[in-house]
């Protein structure tokens, strides 16, 4: 690459600066060289990761090769983890891959689940996240799990989230196909007075009777302090017995952020305008879970990401024809779709609920619509 040229890099590629790699294809920004780095080969789609746990989906189908996304937009592809930025010679700092120079940097790293790096050493423990080795390390905690002592398996869920409640719908389909005689056990811990924050009351009493008729306990009112090999602790002192911990809860900021040197949130994710830019440094932008707009700031969650697409894409491209930005105006209602692994879903729009296999098959075709846009490179990659 000349160095005349120059850089815009993405730092990891969530939903919003995967648009921006796709949007390359046709429509690239002059005398200018696009860098993409990711930890992971691939990206994934939150959206299917329940529907791919309960064995509605296979593994391919939720994932994006980004190897072959960023040959078709003629973009560099580096697989490393990044350890900074100097902002002072605008540089992307490794540990195990020469720095990178940029020119403006947008920044989609996603979240955590908080409180997980305190109990990360336990080997039931099973963080959401990262979402592309999810499936895998849950499976292997399955199967790690002796079976031989002719109790229950019993699975914790801790978080009370809409994500959570998908889990464990999913979940019990997966569990019934690997488990066909042994006897298992899902329990969704919730700090919370109930599951689904944010849903409305009748949305909430419809999950809460599809959780019982299923067998799945719920345990509201109650933060897990402390995880065991064999069990988990309750704020109360209780214990309760748990194999497997899927630790689901609301969204923390990842180490990276606080390397750097950007003003941070009291969350610690990337403190931001309106624009997405960085309070730090207008060069920088910080989308999806990694950013958040100090005046109206939204809820961690996928739809915002998707939302803040085509705003990232032409704030990039006035970014470096000094133009004009255009400003983000995250919406306080939108549709609802919850996967409940039975070939139906939940739907909530407004005061509306409705629990329908139709329900499954429009949270299905969005699903599939959104995906393929950025599968249709690799479809047409293995046809040549």
């Amino acid at each position: 690459m000349s160095s005349s040229r120059r850089q815009l890099v993405l730092l990891g590629i969530g939903h919003t600066n995967a648009h921006v790699v796709r949007q390359w294809q046709s429509d690239p920004i002059p005398n200018c060289d696009l860098v993409c780095i990711s930890k992971f080969p691939t990206a994934t789609y939150s959206g299917m990761l329940p529907g791919t746990l309960g064995n509605q989906f296979n593994d391919a189908e939720w994932r994006i090769d980004l190897s072959t996304l960023c040959e078709r937009a003629g973009a560099k592809l580096i697989l490393a983890a990044t350890n900074g930025l100097d902002l002072d010679m605008g540089l992307v700092k490794f540990e195990s891959h020469e720095s990178v120079r940029f020119d403006a940097l947008s920044i989609g790293v996603g979240s955590m689940p908080a409180g997980w790096s305190e109990h990360a050493d336990q080997p039931s423990m099973v963080p959401i996240k990262p979402m592309q080795t999810f499936l895998q390390r849950l499976d292997t905690r399955l199967t790690e799990r002796p079976i031989a002592d002719g109790r229950p398996m019993q699975i914790a869920i801790v978080g009370g989230g809409v994500a959570s409640v998908e889990i464990a719908f999913c979940l019990l389909q997966r569990l019934r196909s690997r488990f066909e005689t042994y006897p298992f056990s899902i329990t969704i811990y919730t700090s919370d007075s109930s599951v689904a924050g944010g849903m409305t009351a009748a949305s909430v009493r419809k999950i809460e009777r599809l959780l019982s008729k299923r067998g799945i306990q719920v345990v509201p009112n109650q933060r897990v302090t402390n995880v065991a090999e064999a069990n988990l602790v309750l704020e109360d002192g209780q214990t309760h017995s748990a194999d497997v911990v899927i630790w689901a809860t609301g969204a923390t900021a990842p180490p990276v952020l606080k390397k750097l040197g950007l003003e941070l949130d009291d969350r610690g994710f990337v403190a931001t305008s309106d624009t997405l830019q960085s309070l730090t440094d207008p060069r920088i932008f910080a989308v999806g879970d990694a950013g958040t707009i100090l005046e109206s700031p939204a809820p961690k969650a996928g739809v915002y990401a998707v939302r803040q697409s085509p705003i990232l894409s032409h704030n990039l491209q006035a970014f470096f024809a000094n133009e004009s930005m255009q400003r983000f105006e995250p919406q306080s209602n939108f549709l609802k779709l919850l996967n409940t692994g039975d070939g139906k879903a939940l739907l909530e729009y407004g005061r509306i609920t409705v629990h329908a296999k139709w329900c499954w098959y429009l949270k299905n075709w969005i699903d599939q619509r959104f995906i393929r846009q950025f599968q249709e490179s690799q479809q047409e990659s293995r046809i040549q």
